[in-house]
């Protein structure tokens, strides 16, 4: 099981947002985007990611979209 402590040093690598889990999910606090956790290893690449509801790309992602977080 991915451990809390571990879980706690984790953040979303698009706006730096802490992550909770859901599931055999981690989700970004802040604007939403879900990566996979598959055998309890997070796949935290960020063109892996399942965007929020209402996202057609990565820059839609409301972090990208206000500026506070860079896809190059």
């Amino acid at each position: 099981m991915l451990k809390q402590d571990l879980l706690a040093l984790l953040v979303c690598p698009i706006g730096k947002a802490p992550l909770r889990r859901e599931g055999d999910w981690l989700v970004c606090t802040r604007c939403g985007p879900r990566f996979a956790i598959h055998d309890e290893i997070p796949n935290m690449l960020i063109d892996k990611a399942e965007l929020p509801e209402g996202c057609h790309s990565l820059a839609d992602v409301e972090c990208v979209r206000c500026g506070d977080a860079r896809l190059d």
